[in-house]
């Protein structure tokens, strides 16, 4: 019952009441849930068919899709450099490769004067841009965040929008935001709504940008 694009350079926001199937739909994205009917294409390649194993999965959410959780989740015992570093560990780059591109995205993110400080130190704000930093490690397809904004104030909120759209249109990724913040909207190209499981609304926030893919 959900027919929904997103193209590459676009930042989408997705809402909903509780219960109207936002993170059961989030899931499916990332290919953690697989859809009990229709399909799921990323790159014009459909997912779930025959053909794909559970490795193959693994392998797509960690070359294609970044995650950016409600909050940073970041490992306590590692510095914000090694935080983003060590999804490039998994993804086979040398120790050096991993530390210079990780370093590479805290300056983009103007979080590169705190790439030696442990996330007790770093204040809400900074961890959430590390945690972005994270989710770019792999310059992924998609970029799938779940309410990036809810622990932050209005002001904060907006930079990370503001992060977010130049992200998508620096590294033509489609990003997909779980929101229940008002005060953002204005940030998204479109505005999906659902109730029950079902989209009840497409709503178009800015001029569309990007291209099918």
């Amino acid at each position: 019952d959900i027919n929904m694009e997103v193209f590459p350079g676009q930042v989408v926001g997705l809402m909903g009441p509780s219960g109207s199937g936002k993170t059961t739909l989030l899931n499916c994205m990332a290919c953690i849930l697989e859809p009990s009917g229709g399909r799921l294409t990323l790159d014009g390649e459909a997912v779930y068919d025959d053909q794909w194993l559970k490795a193959d999965l693994r392998r797509l959410r960690l070359d294609k899709i970044g995650f950016i959780f409600q909050y940073p989740n970041l490992l306590p015992f590692l510095d914000a450099t090694d935080n983003v570093a060590v999804v490039l560990h998994l993804a086979g780059f040398s120790a050096a490769a991993a530390h210079k591109h990780a370093v590479e995205l805290l300056d983009y993110l103007e979080v590169g004067h705190r790439k030696h400080a442990m996330p007790a130190q770093l204040s809400g704000g900074e961890a959430q841009r590390v945690a972005i930093a994270r989710a770019l490690a792999n310059r992924p397809r998609i970029i799938l965040a779940d309410e990036p904004t809810a622990p932050l104030d209005s002001v904060r909120a907006r930079i990370v929008m503001d992060l977010l759209r130049r992200i998508a249109i620096d590294q033509s990724a489609a990003i997909i935001v779980v929101t229940h913040d008002e005060m953002i909207l204005d940030r998204f190209d479109h505005i999906f709504r659902l109730r029950d499981g079902r989209l009840e609304t497409d709503e178009l926030s800015r001029s569309p940008v990007g291209a099918d893919y």
